[in-house]
């Protein structure tokens, strides 16, 4: 492990501090109200489904759910994906027993393999190389897809169109895809196309992960050596998060977190006390800097309307400037009658709603949504225009940990939440409340 963390230490750094300075001024925008953040990616990135095919298949899926999204807030989209490291995972308990066999749990790609067998669950140092490589690898396709031509906005809505003709259920979204393209046409006409407005013809998306394995993250972490601050950065990514399960004040992920200048998360979880809660932002955020801390809230569909505005009120008294991001995937896990962990979309969405209304109660900014979503067509998540039942879960079920929403869902519920940023804009009833 020492030979592993000394020859990554030697490494290029994947991202470079400006880039995270920059995400964190863009989250400075959302702290206070003048962005919406969409977070979103695999739940755990793995070896064996590498390919450019589904990198592609995530930018595009990210991409177009950013652009309903913008629409429907009137507002910039500041775009992070969950990706180019996101490869270990915690776990509930340190054993899996099946048929009597008790082995270590799989813990991501980065730590173990996924494999029942006593072999390939033993810990390889080695595997931090290969994610090492595979994140740069990633990194690399994304830079390209940004700026070649992939992420014009013309482009982006086509797919937007495709969705929708494709999926008949899907007709009482038509209406807003209707003003977007009427937009479109307009700017065209005004002669603002993506050969005239760059914008228009690139994006920026940013990188995410949670920092769980410590060994990785401080073997790249670097001294800014271009501005005047020499602040340390995590450069495995442009921001990084801690869990919900390891966000003890005194523990060592907080701690690093408090030493390094990127744009941190921090997973607000049920069991959270409101005191405790601002007793880490104290932590992490002393200077109470917009745009440094995310909180990451995840209550789960049946707690998010007692449980969340405590805390809200809490950061609100304190005066924290913090970005208030709504992760509506992991409370509302349960297993299925045929043995699969699964989500009902209608769960994710009615969490989603019962973060707006907890904002609305007490009178803060909801500024965000995080998902565990893929572009490949996988049947992971029940329900959605698309209609996976729990009889086909098994069809394309592909998750190396918790279950994704597949492309199709994310952005119905890209849609779904783009109506409710408009309710609040415009006050009066939308789409949204009819799931």
């Amino acid at each position: 492990l020492a030979k592993v963390e000394d020859r990554l230490s030697k490494q290029p750094p994947l991202v470079f501090a400006g880039e995270a300075q920059s995400l964190k001024q863009k989250l400075g925008e959302v702290a206070d109200g003048k962005a919406f953040l969409l977070q979103g990616g695999d739940c755990a990135e793995s070896f064996t489904e590498f390919s450019a095919d589904n990198i592609r298949d995530s930018f595009k899926v990210l991409l177009q759910m950013a652009v309903v999204l913008t629409f429907g807030a009137s507002m910039p989209v500041v775009k992070v994906g969950r990706l180019a490291g996101q490869f270990a995972k915690p776990r509930s308990s340190p054993v899996e027993v099946i048929d009597g066999i008790e082995l270590p749990s799989y813990r991501g790609d980065m730590v173990n393999a996924m494999g029942f067998t006593e072999a390939e669950r033993i810990p390889d140092p080695k595997r931090l190389l290969r994610v090492y490589e595979q994140s740069a690898s990633t990194l690399n396709l994304i830079r390209a897809f940004a700026q070649g031509g992939l992420a014009s906005l013309g482009r982006v809505h086509s797919w937007v169109v495709e969705f929708l003709d494709g999926t008949p259920e899907a007709e009482r979204f038509a209406e807003l895809a209707g003003r977007i393209t009427e937009s479109l046409d307009f700017m065209r006409a005004c002669g603002i196309t993506p050969e005239t407005a760059r914008p228009l013809s690139e994006t920026e998306l940013y990188t995410s992960h949670e920092a769980l394995l410590l060994n990785y993250e401080e073997a790249l972490t670097r001294r800014d050596t271009i501005t005047d601050e020499k602040d340390w950065y995590a450069t495995s990514a442009h921001m990084v998060w801690i869990g919900d399960r390891t966000r003890q004040p005194d523990g060592a992920h907080v701690e690093y977190m408090r030493g390094i200048g990127n744009p941190i998360g921090l997973k607000c979880g049920p069991s959270l006390d409101p005191d405790e809660l601002v007793r880490l932002i104290e932590t992490l955020n002393p200077e109470n800097e917009a745009g440094r801390l995310t909180l990451i809230a995840r209550m789960g569909a049946g707690k998010v309307h007692t449980g969340l505005p405590p805390l809200l009120k809490a950061v609100q008294n304190s005066g924290a400037r913090v970005v208030w991001c709504c992760d509506p995937m992991h409370g509302n896990t349960i297993k299925a009658s045929s043995g699969y962990k699964t989500r009902r979309v209608n769960d994710v969405m009615a969490e989603v709603r019962g973060f707006f209304d907890a904002h609305d109660e007490v009178g803060t900014y909801p500024g965000g949504v995080h998902f565990e979503m893929t572009g490949q067509n996988v049947t992971e998540c029940v329900g959605g225009v698309v209609d996976v039942t729990e009889a086909r879960l098994g069809d394309r079920y592909h998750t190396h940990c918790d279950p994704r929403l597949n492309g199709a869902q994310a952005l119905e519920l890209a849609f779904l939440i783009a109506d409710l940023l408009k309710q609040r804009r415009d006050g009066g009833v939308g789409l949204s409340e009819a799931v």
